[in-house]
């Protein structure tokens, strides 16, 4: 089976953080499936990630030889665009336009002896180049997953307790999972529940919407179209728009919307985010190679929150808030829109939480899922502290 190598571009990378200080750009969950789950998808191989040298003893890829595929881990496939890549001949590039209009190299197969040049793609493609673009691909994602992944399969019935609005073909049930007296609106949007999932009575659900596997939504949430909880996830309340990687919860009352979880954060009861400002002005959002707030051109964004992250009892974050990995948060009123890396405290300020503090925390949440924080993970989050030095 031919090698298929997902590279991460270093500019793609850094704007991606802090999400991507723990996983390959491809790793990012974006409607049903992560980028890498698409590809394998649409065009089998033996995958590889190739990406930041820290993150190498966890992802770790040989090194490309001749008849490769290297492929931009922030493309989002399609069947075409799959199909396009497997057609390429030694030596080939695919080139495309994104949906910004601008020109990326997709795909190059690697040759000793290349016999071809540069191939256009026609259509314009999606590319995840900065933290917003996750939760704004999200809707039209769960769509194009649920299309391909539902193709020829046929899932559980929807049980008489629910009240089903709009095509019950759009609601995908996998084995396992539990569905009863819930509102299940496919009148938007297709609604995904994958096996072992558990949606509590009382809650509304109106599509597009994923739920992973394991995952439980509490009884009277109130979840809006473009959410996906990747596996393992417990919600309740309000989202609308979010997507959580996995192992997250946030089980209580209160909003989150046009937000990204990362893994193993949790948001204690009556925690809220502002996705929209006051005064209806355009968003800044931190960037971390820029060390500054960049302009958006959006007017909603929530809350960015990197792996390992946890918020006390009714925290309040303002306005597109990004929260490094293993931040602490507890106290009330907002802390600021930007938490750097390995810290703790709240809105009267921040001191840096303690690696041995960190990993039995991490440890103890990841032990209630029965995982394991491995030495490989240790290593791995000792380094990503040296690299979040940078950026305090």
């Amino acid at each position: 089976m031919r090698k298929i190598i997902l590279r991460d571009e270093q500019s793609v990378h850094d704007n991606l953080l802090p999400l991507s200080y723990t996983r390959p750009v491809a790793d990012l969950l974006i409607g049903i499936n992560t980028i890498r789950q698409k590809w394998e998808m649409y065009l089998p191989g033996d995958y590889h990630y190739q990406t930041e040298e820290y993150l190498g003893e966890k992802f770790p890829c040989p090194p490309s030889e001749p008849g490769d595929i290297i492929i931009a881990s922030n493309v989002i496939p399609t069947e075409d665009l799959a199909a396009a890549v497997d057609r390429l001949l030694p030596g080939e590039k695919l080139i495309a336009r994104n949906m910004k209009g601008e020109e990326v190299t997709v795909a190059q197969h690697l040759s000793a002896n290349p016999v071809g040049g540069d191939i256009l793609f026609q259509d314009k493609i999606d590319t995840v180049d900065f933290l917003y673009d996750i939760f704004l691909l999200n809707p039209r994602q769960i769509e194009e997953d649920f299309q391909y992944i539902t193709r020829g399969r046929e899932g559980q019935s929807i049980p008489r307790s629910n009240t089903v609005i709009g095509d019950p073909d759009l609601i995908y049930i996998e084995s396992g999972a539990i569905v009863e007296g819930v509102v299940l609106n496919a009148s938007h949007g297709p609604i995904y529940v994958g096996r072992n999932v558990e949606i509590m009575e009382g809650s509304c659900l109106r599509g597009p919407i994923a739920l992973g596997e394991h995952s439980t939504v509490n009884m009277g949430s109130k979840i809006y179209p473009g959410t996906t909880l990747g596996p393992w996830c417990k919600v309740g309340g309000e989202l609308n728009n979010v997507v959580m990687i996995g192992y997250s919860n946030k089980a209580h009352d209160g909003f989150l919307g046009n937000a990204v979880i990362g893994e193993w954060c949790n948001l204690g009861a009556g925690c809220v985010s502002s996705n929209l400002k006051n005064d209806y002005t355009e968003i800044k959002l931190w960037n971390y190679p820029r060390h500054r707030f960049l302009k958006t051109g959006l007017q909603f964004c929530g809350l960015i929150m990197g792996d390992h992250s946890k918020a006390g009892i009714n925290t309040m974050f303002n306005t597109a808030t990004v929260v490094g990995v293993g931040v602490n948060i507890h106290g009330s009123g907002f802390p600021r829109n930007f938490i750097a890396s390995f810290s703790e405290g709240g809105a009267q300020g921040f001191t840096d939480l303690p690696m041995e503090k960190f990993l039995d925390i991490a440890s103890r949440m990841m032990a209630r899922r029965h995982r394991a924080l491995t030495d490989v993970d240790i290593r791995l989050f000792q380094q990503i502290r040296q690299q979040a030095e940078n950026y305090k």
